[in-house]
Formats: C-alpha cells, structure tokens, sequence
C-alpha cells in the first residue's frame, strides 16, 4: 500500500492491521540558518566500461570473474578524480558548507544552513500547480559537467508543505496472533525462519553447518529497532540470544533525535525495521546485521535523498555482501515524487550507478517489489514503487497452500501461486470499514518498469517482454477506490522495459510470519508515573518479509564461500535455463495472478513472480559449479 512517511499504523494498534488513512502533517516551518543534507551524484569516468564490469565480475569465462573491487579501487577505476572532487569541496568550503566524499568518488553529501546552500547552488524555487514545486540550481560550469543530480536541495516559502511518499511492503491479518506457547522449535516452523528455510530447501546448508558465520547483512531502513524486541523473538525462535551483533548506523539525524523519532507510537517504518532485522537476523542466526536509518523527523533533507544517502553509506562502508530493503521513497510517476532538485530519470540513473558500484565490490542487494500488484498508486495505469533498478533483486511474493474458514467462507489455495488476493473475505479496519470497501487489494508488485529498459540478461528469456494479464479490478477516480470487475478479460501482448519481480516468496498475511515489536504509544501511567508501553505479537504478510529473508539465503550461501556470490541476475537467468532449474517457475495461467498479470504456460518468466521460487539448495550447487568450471 502507499504510505505517507508520517502516517499511522492504525486501527488502532488493538486490531493489529495496517492502513493507510491519508494523514499528512504540515512541515516545520524551515529558517534559513536551518542545517539540511544535500548529496551530489557523479558520473563514472565510463558508464560503459563500468557496466561491462559489473557484468564481467559474475561471468565465468571473464579475467574479471569474481575480481571484486574496492572502494578505493573503484575510486581509481571508475570514481572522479580527486583533483576534480577538491575543486568542489573548496567552492562549497568557501561557502561554509561540509562536505564529506562517499568512498569510491561517485557522490558528495554535503551539511550546511539553508540559505548557504541556497547561496551556493543558486538556487530558485518555481512553484507548480497540481504537482510539487521544483527548485533549480546553477553551479559553474566546471564543477557541474559531470554533476549526475542534486538530491535533497529544497528551497522555497517558509511554510510550504513538504510530503514525503513511501511505500512499505507489508501487510497484517487482523487479530491473527501466532501461538507463543509452542515450543520454540515448532514456532519456528510454523511461524518462524525454519517456515522459511524448510519450504525453499534451506535447511540442507544448515546441516552442513552454514549459517551465516563471518557475513554482515544491511538493511535500509528509515526508523530504529530496539533489542529487547529482538530478544524476544529470538528467545521465541530457539535462537541465541546476541544483540551485539546488531550494528546500527544512522546516516542522517543522529542516535537521539532518531530514538525521538521513534516515539510516535506505532508507526510504520518502525514496525517495518523491526522484521526486517528478525526476518536477517533469524534466518541467519550467525550474521552481523547493520540497519543503516536514514530518515530525519526535522526536515533535514528529503525521502530519496535519504534514501540515497543510506544506500550509498552501505556501499563505501563495504561490509555488507548483502543488502535488503523493503521500503521505497517515491513511485515511478511524476504524481509520486517528491525531491525538488533531482528529475525522477535523474535521480533513478544516480541510484543505478550506486547498484552498478555495489555489484563490483560483490554486494547482492535485495528490493522488495510491493504489495498492490502492479498498481503502486491509486488508478489503473501500472505504476511501481521505486527502484525498479536492473541491478538490484527484486523479490516478488506468493502465497502457500492453505485452507482457512475465515468469516464464516472457506477458503481454499492448492498450490503455491502469486500473491493476488481478490476472493479473500475483506478484513474489518478502523472505523468498522471493510478493506473490499475501502478498495484495498493485496497482489505481489510486478509488471514493467518505465524508468529502466529490458537489461541484458533478462533479454531472449520466454516469457520476458511478453504477458498474459486478466482485468479483476476497476478504478474508481471519483471515490479513488477499487472494485471487483464482474466481467474480467484475459488480455494478452508485448510490452518493454525492465521487467519485475525476478524472483518470489511466500508474503500472504494468510500463510505469514510472525514479527514481535513494542509501540511507544502510552497506554497509560503505573504508579511512577512512566508510560506503560504496548507490546504485539502479529502475524504479517508482505515482500517486506521475504526480501530480507532473500538475503539472509544468500548470507547462508556466502558463509560456505572463498568469494561472494555478487551480483544475482545474470546468474539466475542463466541457471534458470537449465534442465535442472533451481527455480520453480509459477507459470499457471489460473488462480495465479498479481491482481492483474498471470503466469505464462510454458514460460521461464512472467511478471506476477517473476523465475519463480527458489531451491537453495540447487541454487548454492549452481553458484559453486559455475566456480569449478571457471
């Protein structure tokens, strides 16, 4: 669903589903000597030679294969010069702005007061009806030519509203609490990690000892986790008990004014770092884990370019092969976006050269692809939520076999299929509304991008730049609400650009995870005087589960590694075209749906879940033979 970043989870907390109710708060009135964050992204000295890297690094039959690069070798290989970097630094000194360079020269992030960044980007605000308003910048000529975007720099009336869209991919099953008297052991397999591991053939590497000893996983995150939640679910799950293995990075607002931030009871980025860091953490019960936050509760810089700036403090740290994130800054339509300064193709073509510096130190960086099918914002024009870059995974979701008699209606899945839930009764939310009445729908995100074109290694694959759709729903501009459509069609046709997901897991709230959290919403006073905090128990569904659980697997695989396993998609393609496939393609064209594209029958790929599901135990198999064979 889309969120705003400042919305509730509602309905109340008491009834445990998440909603968004359209709560936006005017922004802080900003003075001019207010401290903001603005980065600037670079070109690569070749974007060509760059992308022929990234590829060369996971090709077998390349010198490059598997020749991971440095922060440090990226900078000299592909980063800007230093000379050209000091000239920027020593303009921007002059007009008091800080400026600390990202290892590996593809970024600036830069610290000052309002009006001197205004001073020295010479910026002007153009107000735009309809749409937000933009901010344009000057810089000489110098120092701009190889300028990629100015992410963040906002000037404009001092009471202007600044909204931040974000989308977060998770779903909750109203008053659906897991059983905490099990026994850890069965918890885990009926809620837990070993849920996961059991179904997608992870536990074979568990025997052999891999569990993610020596790896560290990031999750990009805009809010905080607090240990003795994870402690809680970990005690739950069976698994030890190390909270200094968490590592917490905060890449915009500073320790406390996040824990400040956090405060607001209940809120969904903060629910949303939670499982995130239980799912890694769990499913790689021997990894470290490092929860890069990056979002500032006093308007310090905008959602993408807090965003940008997390992503990018991951990848110059370079310590994590693996990163995750389950929520986006904005949609891929100019409706949903937000950053004043940087175009939306501008900011997008800046984040895929961060992704492509990420592949060539061997980073796999795990995207969840959302939860309202193709339809990230309100219409049916197909619209995602970013990034639908080619150079990251992104992770569709399904739902598992089940039959439940739910509001006096039994329902009935025999197989494992795209997550697109139309005949599901509709779940009671705040105010006593149904979610059939509310026009929510619940569908594994997928289609194709508009931003991205078709990447080369999802070129010549069946199934890719071809679709089978089916018509279930009608929109409602008037109410802006869905509806069932009682006569669907089955459309069939071609269609171009990167096409999502790439690969799926289990995200039905029906057929979900457990996720422990504690709200810092009162619920009253004891008899000190301190709140009394609320602590949940929910079961919840989403491809914000099964991203991070994506990659904690590729961690466990790592762990039983010389060298990372690096960038996915090329490889995954090409194993995907074996006779013994890791991946199980769900290519059924009935009751299959992400509430619009269906499987393709005798297809490798379709845009509801992508390759399919994974075994990994073939999947490690085919990374180490694909070594041998070098």
């Amino acid at each position: 669903m889309l969120k705003r970043r400042n919305q509730f989870i509602i309905a109340a907390l008491s009834s445990l589903l998440f909603l968004s109710i359209g709560l936006t708060s005017k922004a802080k009135t900003v003075s001019n000597t207010h401290q903001v964050v603005v980065n600037i992204a670079f070109k690569p000295t070749s974007e060509t030679n760059l992308t022929n890297y990234v590829y060369s690094t996971v090709d077998p039959n390349s010198i490059n294969y598997h020749h991971y690069l440095t922060p440090k070798q990226f900078a000299q290989k592909f980063g800007e010069p230093n000379a050209y970097l000091s000239m920027f630094k020593e303009y921007l000194h002059k007009r008091h702005i800080k400026t600390a360079v990202y290892r590996g020269n593809l970024a600036l992030k830069l610290r000052g007061t309002q009006n001197n960044m205004d001073r020295a980007f010479h910026a002007n605000y153009h107000p735009r009806k309809g749409t937000p308003s933009r901010t344009t910048y000057r810089l000489p000529a110098k120092l701009s030519k190889q300028v990629v975007a100015v992410i963040g720099l906002y000037t404009g009336k001092p009471t202007s509203k600044r909204t931040a869209h974000s989308k977060t991919a998770l779903t909750a099953a109203l008053g659906h609490k897991p059983n905490t008297a099990l026994l850890p052991d069965a918890f885990s397999k009926k809620y837990g990690p070993l849920k996961f591991a059991t179904h997608y053939q992870l536990t074979s590497l568990y025997d052999n000892g891999l569990e993610g000893q020596g790896q560290r996983i990031g999750i990009i995150s805009d809010s905080i986790v607090h240990n003795q939640d994870l402690k809680i679910y970990w005690a739950q799950n069976g698994i030890h008990d190390n909270p200094n293995r968490i590592h917490r990075i905060y890449t915009i607002d500073n320790r406390k004014a996040m824990q400040k931030e956090s405060k607001i009871g209940g809120t969904i980025p903060k629910t949303e770092a939670a499982l995130d860091v239980e799912s890694a953490s769990s499913v790689a019960p021997k990894a470290d884990i490092d929860i890069y936050s990056g979002y500032s509760n006093n308007n310090l810089t905008s959602l993408p370019s807090a965003y940008y700036t997390s992503f990018m403090q991951a990848i110059s740290n370079d310590l994590d092969h693996q990163i995750s994130t389950s929520y986006s800054p904005a949609i891929e339509s100019l409706g949903g976006w937000d950053d004043h300064s940087a175009t939306l193709a501008n900011y997008n073509h800046a984040l895929n050269l961060l992704l492509e510096q990420a592949a060539t130190e061997g980073i796999t960086v795990f995207q969840a692809s959302g939860d309202s099918g193709p339809y990230a914002m309100g219409g049916l024009k197909e619209q995602h939520s970013f990034s639908t870059s080619p150079y990251q995974v992104i992770v569709g979701g399904t739902t598992l076999p089940y039959t439940q008699k739910i509001h006096h209606k039994t329902i009935t899945v025999t197989k494992e299929r795209a997550l697109g839930d139309i005949d599901h009764p509709s779940e009671p939310v705040f105010g006593g509304f149904y979610e059939i009445l509310k026009g929510i729908f619940h569908g594994s995100g997928g289609g194709f991008s508009a931003l991205n074109p078709t990447p080369r290694y999802q070129q010549g694959i069946p199934g890719v730049n071809t679709f089978r759709a089916i018509t279930l729903l009608n929109y409602r501009p008037q109410t802006h609400l869905y509806t069932i459509n009682p006569h669907p069609k089955i459309l069939t046709g071609t269609h171009t650009g990167r096409n999502l997901p790439d690969v799926s897991g289990n995200a039905d709230k029906q057929t979900g995870y457990a996720t422990y959290f504690s709200s810092d919403m009162s619920t009253g006073s004891d008899s000190k005087g301190k709140p009394i905090l609320k602590k949940y128990w929910l079961i919840g569904g989403g491809t914000s589960y099964t991203s991070p659980q994506m990659a904690a697997a590729n961690a466990i695989m790592n762990s039983g590694r010389t060298t990372s396993i690096g960038f996915w998609n090329p490889q995954i393609y090409k194993f995907a075209q074996q006779t013994d496939t890791p991946f199980n393609p769900l290519n059924d064209a009935n009751n299959n749906n992400n509430l619009f594209y269906t499987g393709q029958p005798g297809t490798l790929y379709n845009q509801a879940t992508g390759l399919g599901t994974i075994n990994f135990d073939k999947l490690y198999q085919d990374f180490n033979n694909q070594d041998a064979s070098q």
